[in-house]
């Protein structure tokens, strides 16, 4: 049987399968492009969703790549990773294997990736002896994890981004955050959809996006946040998302 035909699981193998994490991989070059988690045909939702007419604006990269593969003949390559799990354990599963694959389209990195991610010793030291922030200003965080590995902070943490923005104009400054510990502090003097028009040597254009033009923040408010690990209620389950503020 060719794997790359099956559009679905009969129900007996969604039975015993359980939980289950799964890869997407590009066949012109064997790259993992996408890692999630789920049940039944989970895996196969993405192809369906991305090849359906009705949703051929959505500019999820994950979808364009999809369609990339679509149009010159070939299919997405589905891998089940790990089977028969209850979900807390899928969760971490999934969380683990997208710390592996950095530069996947996922747009969080999973439970736990912020707190418990991968780590040098010296991270792991500046981590559990770092002093907590005791926020002073209206704060936008913005967690660069995977985005840091080719590039500055500064353009790891400008672009691009699916946010509010009107509420991310109301920060006062945006931390950049590299495995919860604040890597740098910068202040945004404009935002503006992501695209090469307004951000050139950048490769992005989605209209769903957006990205700030701005500078560090002057010494007092540098040594005010930075090298400091962000408060406890940030890193808890549920805070994967890459986007978090400290007000309403």
């Amino acid at each position: 049987m060719n794997n790359n035909s099956i559009e679905k699981f009969p129900d007996e193998v969604c039975k015993e399968i359980k939980s289950y994490v799964y890869r997407l991989i590009d066949p012109r070059n064997g790259e993992t492009f996408y890692v999630g988690r789920g049940k039944d045909n989970r895996v196969f939702e993405h192809i369906n969703f991305a090849l359906n007419d009705k949703n051929q604006d959505d500019e999820d990269l994950k979808y364009q790549k999809i369609r990339e593969i679509n149009k010159i003949g070939l299919s997405v390559i589905h891998v089940i990773h790990r089977h028969g799990l209850d979900k807390d354990m899928a969760e971490i599963v999934e969380a683990s294997i997208i710390d592996a694959y950095p530069g996947t389209a996922n747009i969080t990195g999973g439970y736990g990736s912020s707190e418990f991610g991968p780590m040098n010793s010296i991270e792991i030291i500046n981590k559990y002896k770092a002093e907590e922030v005791i926020f002073k200003n209206r704060i936008l965080m913005i967690t660069i994890n995977a985005s840091i590995l080719n590039k500055s902070i500064y353009d790891a943490t400008r672009f691009a981004w699916r946010l509010d923005v009107n509420r991310a104009k109301k920060a006062e400054y945006i931390l950049a955050l590299e495995k919860g510990i604040v890597v740098g502090v910068f202040v945004a003097i404009k935002w503006l959809r992501a695209n090469q028009e307004n951000f050139p040597g950048f490769t992005t254009n989605n209209s769903k996006r957006f990205g700030f033009i701005g500078e560090e923040a002057n010494d007092e408010i540098q040594q005010l946040y930075m090298r400091k690990k962000i408060p406890k209620k940030f890193r808890e389950k549920g805070a994967s998302n890459p986007i978090k503020y400290n007000f309403d």
